[in-house]
């Protein structure tokens, strides 16, 4: 059976782990229990976020994992709150079977996996209205309600959907390797423009010099910022530059002032209204698809009674 998001809200604040779990499932799941849950959510602080992306492969899980120790040592982001839990969001490609998360994300993440100051979590698609790009927003709501000031999304890859995801963030890291040409696909996928941090991971291969260098150019040829996203070497396996990849996101946050930080969280919330607007009119269409009314201007358009344009209007107007 069941239960209701106002109680599972409570008991998550009270540092239920299964509570916290359900709470993100309706919200992966979609359904009248999503919008409830949401509604709560979206009426507590959301918490610091720190997106990371890149191609798969990149290491941006067990770099994830050694910032998360970073995290818990700092226990503070610039002037923030501080902190003494951490939680993340494994975004990954969804099963085509099950609907459910496949990279298994925690496995790389041993070091905190039974930490119980960190939250784990790997989301899929799943029957969220407007998919993981709606779905990560809401949950990251959820962490904020469940008392989490501070959480990291990893996302799987650099393709748009990813894209979406990582400007979510309020800073953004794009990891990338010596040598693979990370940098090129970077520009291509548009995250010159989301990113905060770049981060030469894998830094002990040959190659870091170009790739640093691929990066320089990339980003003089690119628009002036305010901030200029900086360039972190790493080797995350043997916990190198992850110190001095937290301070980047420190002084980034330093950075983000009370006023930009509010107007940039204010662009993001215009952004995911305009998307749920979008998912809730192509989702009423849909369901006009297996009525009369729909089939009735697939017939006026077959007539040359209408055009296109008048009937979307006809149907949403009936909508």
């Amino acid at each position: 059976m069941s239960r209701e998001p106002a109680e599972l809200l409570v008991e998550a604040r009270d540092g239920s782990r299964a509570a916290l779990a359900r709470l993100l499932t309706y919200v992966e799941s979609g359904g009248e229990h999503h919008r409830v849950t949401a509604a709560l959510a979206y009426a507590a602080p959301a918490p610091y976020v720190v997106g990371l992306t890149g191609s798969p492969g990149a290491g941006k899980s067990t770099l994830t994992d050694r910032l998360i120790t970073s995290a818990l040592t700092r226990g503070q982001v610039g002037d923030a709150e501080t902190f003494d839990q951490v939680a993340i969001l494994c975004v990954d490609p969804s099963s085509p079977f099950t609907g459910g998360a496949i990279l298994g994300d925690r496995i790389r993440m041993q070091d905190h996996a039974t930490d119980n100051r960190v939250f784990i979590r790997s989301m899929a698609t799943r029957g969220h209205l407007g998919g993981l790009s709606l779905a990560v927003p809401d949950a990251l709501r959820v962490l904020g309600a469940a008392s989490f000031p501070f959480a990291f999304v990893e996302t799987v890859g650099v393709g748009q959907m990813e894209v979406e995801i990582a400007s979510a963030a309020d800073t953004t890291v794009v990891v990338t390797n010596p040598g693979w040409g990370d940098s090129m696909q970077a520009n291509k996928a548009g995250l010159l423009e989301v990113a905060d941090i770049f981060v030469i991971n894998k830094a002990d291969r040959p190659g870091v010099k170009e790739t640093r260098r691929d990066l320089e150019q990339m980003l003089d040829l690119g628009r002036a910022r305010e901030w200029r996203p900086v360039i972190v070497e790493t080797t995350a396996t043997s916990d190198e530059g992850t110190d001095a990849l937290f301070d980047a996101i420190d002084a980034h946050r330093r950075f983000l002032d009370k006023d930009l930080l509010a107007s940039a969280r204010r662009q993001r919330t215009r952004a995911e209204l305009d998307k749920v607007v979008s998912a809730v009119v192509r989702s009423r269409v849909a369901q006009l698809a297996h009525e009369s009314a729909y089939e009735a201007q697939i017939d006026a358009l077959v007539e040359g009674l209408t055009d296109p344009y008048r009937a979307a209007e006809v149907l949403l107007d009936e909508s």
